[in-house]
């Protein structure tokens, strides 16, 4: 009896000794991460090589390509507006009339003058002749014929002045009627038939030309050699667009501009850039976001935004290695491109990097590979990064 009990108690130490070490045993079918617990779940996308462009954001102001004050250039009343308010202009359309008899009396009396010194100049040639030919009689003095001499002379110079008023006289007839300078845009008129208006004093009205379009903006002087380099070059364009838009609604332009110094006090440089404005897209005075497009880069790494995490060594990125573990690279960050990220340093093309998940994951753990992201891809440029 005694023996059937110890048998009994040697094969239930021995069934459970087989429990325990089945239990112990790991499972095929999944990861052990830290203190047994399943691996974590994480999406990846893969790095890519790209050509991508290097690029300074800026923000810029609209300002008109050409902007004139209409002032009249005679005084008088204001008898005529052939505009209207907000009309696009051509250049030599008429604006305004001033009251032309004033200034055409003007131009009668100084064409009488004139009539008056070419007779006065008659009378004295030939009475100067009449001298020359008794001069050599010695019938005249020689100081009455210098006299007849000398009033030729006078009013030769009387002719030259009368033809000068009357081309002045009709200079400002002209001026009585006023013409736009240039293709443009007007503005409110600042005055109205009626008025009597001031000789170079009086504002009239504002025109500015919308096409193309000025857009003003600045760059540190530490951005400033490289600028400088890549215009040498030819290679600089400008994107505007209004802080509305999206980056690929941005138009092209070229920049026409840069300061020949840097401001003081604040350490930045003066650029403009020129946009075509055919539809009158842009409007003089806006605020506008300018991206300064300096060169491309070859082959640069990118990788999705996301990938990219920061800790107090700076930035890094969670690599996965060909078995599944993590690998914990600091990297070094360029611009941002759309949704991406350009690596400068740390990061190959091709390898996988983690964009979700990364907070449950440990440098040396295995992961497990949730639904994949895309890869990174160039684009068009969105914010600045670094």
């Amino acid at each position: 009896m005694r023996r059937a009990v110890g048998s009994g108690v040697v094969l239930g130490a021995m069934i459970l000794g087989a429990l325990a070490s089945g239990c112990g045993q790991k499972q095929p079918t999944q990861a052990a991460g830290p203190a047994g617990m399943p691996a974590p779940l994480v999406s990846v996308s893969t790095a890519v090589a790209a050509d991508v462009p290097v690029y300074l954001d800026e923000i810029g102001k609209t300002y008109a390509y050409e902007s004139v004050v209409i002032t009249p250039q005679v005084g008088g009343r204001i008898t005529e507006r052939e505009f209207q308010d907000g009309a696009d202009l051509k250049k030599g359309q008429l604006l305004f009339a001033i009251d032309p008899r004033p200034f055409q009396a003007a131009l009668d009396s100084a064409q009488a003058q004139l009539a008056q010194a070419k007779a006065a100049l008659q009378l004295a040639q030939t009475q100067l002749k009449m001298y020359d030919t008794l001069n050599d009689t010695r019938a005249v003095s020689q100081l009455d014929y210098e006299t007849k001499k000398n009033a030729v002379d006078v009013d030769k110079a009387q002719i030259q002045s009368a033809e000068a008023a009357v081309e002045t006289a009709k200079l400002n007839l002209d001026y009585c009627a006023i013409h736009s300078p240039i293709d443009g845009r007007a503005g409110a008129r600042l005055v109205d038939v009626g008025n009597v208006v001031q000789a170079n004093s009086t504002q009239l009205l504002s025109i500015q030309r919308l096409e193309p379009i000025y857009s003003d903006f600045t760059i540190t002087e530490q951005d400033l050699t490289r600028v400088r380099q890549d215009m040498a070059r030819g290679n600089t364009r400008a994107l505007v667009r209004l802080p509305s838009e999206t980056d690929a609604q941005a138009r092209p332009g070229a920049l026409t501009f840069l300061d020949n110094s840097v401001q003081n006090g604040s350490g930045t440089v003066f650029l403009r850039a020129t946009i075509p404005n055919a539809d009158h897209h842009f409007w003089p005075g806006q605020f506008v976001n300018v991206r300064l497009v300096l060169t491309t880069m070859k082959d640069a790494v990118l990788v999705p935004n996301q990938a990219t995490q920061i800790s107090q060594q700076g930035p890094y990125v969670m690599v996965l290695k060909p078995d599944d573990t993590a690998d914990m690279r600091k990297v070094e960050l360029g611009q941002r491109q759309d949704d991406n990220v350009v690596i400068i340093s740390g990061v190959k093309a091709g390898e996988r990097v983690i964009t979700a998940g990364q907070a449950n994951v440990l440098p040396g753990a295995k992961v497990r590979i949730g639904p994949a992201g895309p890869p990174a891809s160039p684009g068009a440029s969105s914010p600045k990064g670094n």
